[in-house]
């Protein structure tokens, strides 16, 4: 599959199994994330920047807990690498994502522009966590 801005960028969503295991690690890294956001009562989501092979930034989701909408995780990972590099432009950065990110955080890699994204192999519901 294709990210929504593929066309334009020819950024394709890798699914982890198609990455390669050097990405263990970052791929770790993210579940990592994710297992924070859920320990924080938010989304079960990760993800981490990573570029020249070395983690720039790494996030879980915190839509929950900022009371957010957009605060997922692959954008606020971006976010976080952006600030810590002094630079809008991420080129040459890979977006490793716990879950295929949703069509918005694909758009948002983009602009960054990622040069790669992988993610987790499964699909879940973006709703929040529910009692």
């Amino acid at each position: 599959m294709l990210c929504a801005c593929a066309g334009i960028a020819g950024v394709v969503p890798r699914a982890w199994s198609q990455a390669g295991p050097e990405w263990r690690p970052f791929m770790d890294l993210a579940f990592e994330m994710r297992r924070r956001a859920v320990a924080a009562g938010d989304q079960p989501y990760g993800a981490v920047v990573v570029r020249e092979r070395k983690v720039v930034a790494a996030s879980p989701s915190r839509v929950v807990s900022a009371r957010n909408v957009d605060a997922h995780a692959e954008r606020e990972a971006l976010r976080e690498a952006r600030e810590k590099l002094g630079a809008a432009d991420l080129a040459g950065a890979v977006l490793v994502s716990s879950s295929r990110p949703c069509g918005l955080c694909e758009r948002a890699a983009f602009a960054a522009g990622i040069t790669r994204m992988i993610h987790g192999e499964q699909l879940h519901d973006a709703g929040p966590p529910r009692a």
